[in-house]
């Protein structure tokens, strides 16, 4: 989508996370000069298969896989250090250079070992789902303003006081959830003398950076993570993470005017998944669902954890064309549905007995909904070798037309595979 009139373009989940938001940043990136993640932290798993070789990128955006690209962590990402250098160096052992190509916002808050302890003892009263990485206390602790900055470690004397309060913070709160672990102060300290001398160098004003190359013309590819649907304003509440995922988020997360943006890219699946707790509306029955999860390979790319399958949900996807003024959809993992001979496609919902065709707000009347599927002949023929929409079955062409008109945003690209050239362009 990058053309004549798109030189920045945000790229977004727009279902529950993992829709393949990796690949699609992957194969634009090409196109880009910068790639800016504006949100999330190490909680989230993009995958780009290049070859024979896979790549699971947590913290650095998928655009490091291209030479030529500058990648930005912006303000709005919660930094785990110790996560970010394990990938940064992974990558450098794989032969990816990194040097000079990576930069870090310094307003970026640091997640910290006391978040996880935090995030542990919460998840065990509140059965979110979570990953248990430390991105909501994080969160939490920035919003309170308690939080660590980047740029807090150029004043390592007054980031010590800061993490005295901090640390005994976090130990009263894990003494409130019940746990009995606790923070310890030393070991804080330590981390971040350790890490100061390594992330500094790297760190800027990175909204400036992004807002320069904005101005010059430069392409500019600004990356989500999760969806939508895990949004914590516009998400199912309280079953969501803890940062805007849509849209509205990148101008925030990246620094700069929300009049920069030119382009929205809402990635779905050609079905719908979800990890953790909350409402799935066709969520599938349990032997079609463990054969989507089977065919699709559809266990976290972080967490390891099987995810819940269902259908498409085409008033998820409406809405999320709606929060997220989507100038375009792409779909991905078309080729999970080869095998299948009817696929259903959800429509709209009954709620209480009514015709509900927007998303309710409430958790509890989500979760009351049912479904109404339209079931659409499937094609019984392998998608993977389709580089062109001609290419595709006649059934398949169908199933997206269908999907299209019932999401109101245009059809862009179409995945039929993990590799970065498994991919049509529309």
């Amino acid at each position: 989508m990058f053309d004549s009139g798109t030189t920045c373009l945000v790229v977004v989940g727009a279902q529950w996370g993992d829709e393949g938001k990796g690949k699609l940043v992957d194969v634009l990136a090409e196109r880009a000069d910068l790639v800016v993640r504006y949100q999330g932290g190490a909680n989230a798993g993009h995958t780009v298969v290049i070859g024979d070789s896979q790549f699971i990128l947590r913290q650095i955006p998928s655009g490091i896989l291209h030479p030529r690209v500058t990648c930005i962590i912006g303000n709005g990402v919660v930094l785990d250090p110790e996560t970010f250098f394990t990938e940064l160096d992974a990558l450098d052992a794989r032969g990816i250079g990194t040097a000079g190509r990576i930069y870090v916002s310094d307003r970026a808050h640091l997640v910290l070992p006391y978040h996880k302890l935090l995030d542990a003892a919460s998840e065990k009263s509140q059965a979110i789902g979570t990953t248990g990485r430390g991105i909501g206390p994080a969160y939490e602790a920035k919003t309170g303003r308690r939080g660590i900055r980047v740029g807090d470690l150029r004043q390592l004397d007054c980031t010590r006081r800061l993490l005295v309060e901090r640390v005994d913070f976090a130990n009263r709160m894990l003494e409130l959830l019940g746990s009995a672990e606790r923070a310890s102060l030393e070991e804080h300290l330590a981390l971040l003398e350790r890490l100061a001398p390594r992330l500094l160098p790297i760190s800027a004003d990175t909204g400036l950076l992004v807002y320069r190359a904005v101005a010059a013309r430069r392409r500019v590819l600004l990356e989500g993570a999760q969806g939508a649907l895990l949004d914590v304003d516009h998400g199912t509440y309280p079953y969501v993470t803890s940062s805007n995922t849509t849209a509205g988020g990148a101008s925030v997360g990246a620094g700069i005017g929300p009049t920069a943006i030119d382009g929205v890219l809402g990635v779905v699946k050609a079905y719908t998944t979800r990890v953790g707790n909350g409402p799935l509306p066709t969520e599938a029955p349990e032997d079609e669902a463990a054969q989507l999860r089977e065919l699709g390979g559809e266990f976290g790319a972080v967490t390891g954890r099987p995810r819940r399958c269902g259908w498409f949900d085409a008033t998820v996807v409406r809405y999320a064309v709606r929060v997220n003024g989507l100038t375009g959809l792409a779909v991905t993992k078309l080729d999970v549905l080869d095998t299948f001979a009817e696929i259903p496609v959800g429509t709209s919902y009954q709620l209480d007995g009514a015709s509900c065709d927007e998303l309710p707000a409430e958790v509890d009347a989500l979760s009351r909904v049912r479904p109404s599927f339209e079931v659409l002949d499937g094609w019984r023929a392998s998608t993977a070798g389709a580089r062109r929409l001609a290419d595709l079955p006649r059934a398949a062409r169908v199933y997206l037309d269908r999907l299209e008109a019932l999401s109101g945003a245009p059809i862009r690209y179409i995945s039929v595979g993990t590799r970065r050239d498994q991919i049509i362009e529309v």
